[in-house]
């Protein structure tokens, strides 16, 4: 049974693809692959397998690549992306976003994908109704899984198929339409495909929004454990960076050396916090809206 891990980036970004593949070697020996979406393919030298956009020939591929670009044709191609690997005669296939890092061995999910064919990762967003109200209803805007990592099985085509087509339809941010990119479709996959498991593992997708005082973590052995469940890889968006570059966190080191592993791939490499941009700048908005609200209603 042939398996392997892939990720989607640019060329800009392919110092996070080295990181994270150099973060696998110690667990895993099987294919690696990564998707340019805006250059063409690596040379036979490098560390890895690249594919580019000519390699995505499907007419559901031509239409994403007619209809997107940048961040948004990214995302939409994921499913494109594993149903080629899929076709290409890998029989169990991981894809992981190029800012995750891994800690540990990701064979037991290749393990459930000879069973399964399909696997999520909940947010875990915090869900208290008394005191995390605005992280609870974001469950609802943003969805309950996260897209940053996806496992599927030759079975799970089927499932491939109808997110692309999702995808197809529209891939934006849009809370009072219930949509939000590529990501908010999986909220679907469990109710409408058999054979999907929802990976509760504590240690897989691993973040900053899920990584409260409710979950214990301790390092035990060199090893660091989530409710009794070895970390398998962390995924290191700006909000887990910042939340774990902190001195006082338990996740200090593994943080520190995963900035270190970006910073020897790119030597300039130096994480700005805090950095506005549109998005965030439309979800402190509709935060504002919601405490406005949230005060009305008291």
């Amino acid at each position: 049974m042939k398996t392997a891990i892939c990720t989607i980036s640019t060329r800009s970004h392919i110092f996070k693809v080295q990181a994270l593949y150099q973060s696998l070697l110690p667990f895993y020996e099987g294919s690696f692959f990564c998707l340019l979406i805006d250059a063409e393919k690596q040379t036979a030298d490098n560390q890895f397998t690249t594919h580019d956009l000519n390699d995505l020939i499907s007419e559901e591929s031509q239409a994403l690549k007619m209809k997107y670009k940048g961040d948004k044709l990214r995302w939409a191609l994921k499913s494109n992306y594993l149903k080629l690997l899929i076709n290409n005669g890998f029989d169990r296939v991981l894809y992981v976003d190029n800012d995750i890092y891994f800690y540990d061995s990701p064979q037991f999910l290749f393990e459930k994908l000879k069973e399964k064919s399909f696997l999520l990762t909940p947010h875990f967003y915090p869900s208290n109704p008394k005191k995390d109200q605005n992280w609870l209803e974001a469950n609802f805007r943003v969805g309950l899984f996260n897209a940053g990592f996806i496992g599927v099985s030759k079975s799970g085509i089927e499932i491939l198929d109808w997110w692309t087509n999702c995808c197809l339809y529209n891939v934006k941010k849009s809370f009072w339409r219930g949509l939000f990119d590529d990501q908010k479709y999986l909220d679907l996959v469990p109710v409408k495909f058999d054979n999907v498991e929802i990976v509760k593992h504590r240690g897989c997708n691993l973040a900053g929004w899920n990584s409260d005082e409710s979950v214990v973590l301790k390092a035990e052995n060199e090893h660091f454990l989530i409710q009794n469940e070895r970390l398998i890889f962390i995924h290191f968006t700006p909000l887990s960076i910042e939340k774990f570059s902190k001195t006082g966190s338990i996740l200090f080191p593994l943080c520190q050396k995963y900035l270190t592993s970006l910073k020897l791939n790119k030597v300039d490499f130096q994480f700005e916090s805090s950095k506005w941009t549109l998005n965030s700048l439309t979800s402190y908005f509709y935060y504002l809206r919601w405490k406005f609200v949230r005060i009305f209603e008291k």
